[in-house]
């Protein structure tokens, strides 16, 4: 991925770089990185020495035929883990299983503590499952990271993406060792993610809005469906009115 993808990118998008000495040559971290397009998954590895691995569903590592084989392969090579969803609590006690294994084996993991990619550039609540408790549950220091202007580059419904710079800003790691092993404490979870996500907005620039992501979603597609339904309103009128 860092000689074929990664290395088109950097020559396409020239991103910039801010903070690199804040990653560790060695040993685990948990990269906890605000989310504003597809594209995180990729401008973030490809600036880093070390592979990075980040969580993905199950459904790109197993769908058939030739088009499933290369999703899969893709997947892989850009170090997308595969988690299965299903199961009593689906996918995410999958994915703190998987980033405490990454972190065991040393590795760099990628998680995004929004949960879903921002609806419209600011930075929203994060959520206190995967990131406080793999960080509480391995001891190992949490990075944050800001994505700038990614999602300028390919909008919602924009195929072909807009060269233009990104850029990447990494913080200094934070040690919440004096956590270790209260990972079951909903109060601890949630300030260990508060503080996360104070510097990740620090470091963005981002408005931050204390509801999840998910929930802005919900109401940003429920006023388009009333406001969808209110023009069928009116023009339904209006031919009645010319009838």
């Amino acid at each position: 991925m860092k000689f074929s993808i990664g290395g088109s990118l950097k020559v396409a998008f020239r991103p910039w770089v801010e903070g690199l000495e804040n990653i560790p040559a060695e040993g685990p971290a948990i990269l906890a990185s605000n989310h504003l397009s597809f594209s995180d998954s990729f401008f973030l590895p490809a600036v880093l020495d070390r592979k990075v691995t980040f969580i993905a569903k199950a459904e790109y590592f197993t769908s058939p035929g030739v088009k499933g084989k290369l999703t899969a392969a893709f997947f892989k090579g850009v170090g997308q883990l595969p988690v299965d969803r299903s199961g009593a609590r689906g996918a995410g006690e999958a994915a703190i299983k998987a980033g405490i294994d990454v972190i065991k084996g040393g590795g760099l993991f990628g998680i995004y503590p929004e949960g879903t990619r921002s609806p419209d550039g600011r930075l929203y609540r994060g959520k206190p499952g995967g990131l406080a408790r793999v960080a509480l549950a391995t001891g190992a220091p949490v990075i944050p990271v800001a994505m700038i202007d990614t999602e300028k580059i390919q909008p919602p419904g924009k195929v072909v993406p807009k060269l233009m710079r990104p850029g990447i800003k990494i913080g200094k790691p934070l040690d919440f060792s004096r956590y270790h092993g209260m990972d079951g404490d909903r109060f601890i979870l949630r300030s260990v993610t508060d503080e996360v996500m104070y510097e990740i907005m620090k470091l963005s620039g981002q408005e931050y809005v204390d509801i999840y992501a998910t929930a802005a979603k919900r109401q940003i597609a429920d006023a388009e469906k009333a406001a969808k339904a209110e023009r069928a309103a009116k023009a339904e009128k209006a031919e009645r009115a010319g009838a």
